[in-house]
């Protein structure tokens, strides 16, 4: 019997793909990511964002940075200290040097400072250099670890602010989005319908990360309850650093080592970044990556231009559920992406 004439069949989360042998290892041929950049702190707008444009300018990789705009409450986060998990990773992830005592202590002790307002050119400046631009929130803070309890209009206003502020340092309005914490719900969503976004990043693909099959759609148009809603979104695929750190199964040595290996399932992938860890303390870790991504033959690709992409032919792309789950090495619930309805 001929290989080409073997058939394969393959089960995933997001339902059941069928291929062709031909189609099967044509599947593995290419390997691309595409990196989304959290902006969340005043420090890590000042002293994290430069580092990582030039790094990822060394290796040819395009990436969109999500800025905070509003106040830096991060030390107001302090009150999770009771939610399951929480107290763990601050240890493991060496919170206090990786973020700095002032960055800790904005909110509380000290004022919050306004992001957008005290780092308006360091933003336009990579907009200048050719990396996308978008909305990460008004207040980290508030939208991480409030919006579930939040009346759509006080949602509507904190998002309204960011677009504002948005608007008002890069003359133009947002066309994507990515919410803190990967906090989401339907509120959010319509929201995010409302300002007519290209796209937004709220997801997360389900743990474990090494089950993930060739095809699975990481772009889809999000469905909570009965609704489908409008903006077309793309998941984080892999595991973020902080979910990495100070865990014996990934010393630090080894997790390049690790997210390449995820890599080589051979589909697209979105690896979210923070510029107040890999722009900051581990920006050689972040280096190191992106040259062993280079080598093993990754393309980085650019969601908006995968968005306007798929867009222009509505009709093939799938509609997901999101639910909340939890993800493995992060405290607390978020929006994770499910099965194809």
């Amino acid at each position: 019997m001929s290989v080409s004439g073997l058939k394969f069949e393959l089960n995933c989360v997001v339902g059941e793909v069928s291929v062709d042998s031909a189609s099967f290892f044509a599947l593995f041929e290419g390997m691309r990511l595409a990196l989304k950049i959290d902006v969340d702190t005043d420090r890590g707008t000042r002293e994290g964002v430069e580092p990582l444009m030039r790094i990822c300018e060394k290796h040819g990789a395009s990436a969109t940075f999500l800025f905070s705009l509003g106040p830096d409450n991060t030390g107001k986060a302090i009150r999770r200290i009771f939610r399951p998990g929480f107290l763990q990773k601050v240890r493991r992830t060496n919170v206090a040097e990786n973020y700095g005592l002032r960055t800790l202590l904005n909110g509380t002790l000290l004022p919050a400072p306004k992001i957008g307002k005290r780092n308006a050119d360091t933003m336009r400046a990579v907009q200048d250099a050719g990396f996308a631009v978008g909305i990460h929130c008004w207040d980290h803070f508030k939208w991480q670890d409030y919006l579930h309890k939040m009346r759509l209009e006080r949602i509507q206003m904190d998002y309204a602010r960011a677009a504002w502020t948005f608007e008002e340092i890069f003359d133009a309005p947002a066309r994507c989005a990515g919410a803190p914490g990967w906090q989401s719900n339907e509120r959010s969503l319509d929201i995010y319908d409302a300002a007519n976004l290209l796209w937004a990043s709220d997801t997360r693909w389900p743990t474990p990360w090494a089950t993930r099959a060739p095809r699975a759609p990481i772009a889809f148009f999000p469905r909570i309850g009965e609704t489908t809603f409008e903006t077309l979104h793309f998941s984080t695929t892999l595991p973020t650093l902080d979910e990495l750190l100070g865990r014996e199964e990934y010393p630090d040595d080894e997790i390049n080592r690790y997210l390449i290996g995820l890599l080589k399932q051979g589909v697209d992938h979105v690896h979210t970044l923070h510029a107040e860890l890999e722009g900051l303390h581990y920006a050689s870790l972040f280096d190191d990556l992106l040259a062993r991504a280079k080598a093993e033959g990754v393309e980085f690709f650019d969601l908006t231009t995968e968005a306007e992409t798929l867009l222009a032919d509505r009709s093939a792309i799938p509609v997901c559920a999101v639910h909340q789950g939890v993800i493995d090495g992060r405290s607390g619930e978020l929006a994770v992406q499910g099965a194809v309805v």
